[in-house]
């Protein structure tokens, strides 16, 4: 059960190797936080619905991501691609690639630090 736990935690290393190795290639481009919806981790071109949680404010594009957001703590969470911490999307400076992925970062500095890498 050991050896299997291992091999599971190895391919998960990797495998968030990989997608930082392959987004640090992309350029990226400041988003304000109400243009995403936070669920789909997506741009948009207009502002998405604000949802409040505890004092915060997050953005979902449908009534479903609304209720998601509201309900579900992981949605309102991500991992910083620098720094591998957790984040609140509510705080995070958030930022697109040119294929539209969005990142969230735990400040400036590793928002500008994933910028100059691209």
């Amino acid at each position: 059960m050991r050896r299997y736990r291992s091999v599971i935690a190895g391919v998960f290393a990797l495998a968030v190797l990989l997608v930082s190795a392959a987004a640090f290639a992309e350029p990226l481009t400041r988003v304000d936080a109400k243009r995403v919806c936070m669920v789909n981790n997506t741009v948009f071109p207009k502002d998405q619905i604000p949802v409040e949680v505890d004092g915060k404010t997050y953005f979902g594009c449908c009534e479903m991501c609304k209720g998601r957001l509201a309900q579900d703590a992981g949605a309102r969470s991500a991992i910083d691609p620098v720094s591998g911490k957790t984040v609140d999307k509510a705080t995070a400076v958030i930022g697109t690639t040119s294929d539209g992925k969005v990142l969230y970062f735990e400040n400036e500095q590793t928002f500008s630090q994933f910028a100059e890498r691209t």
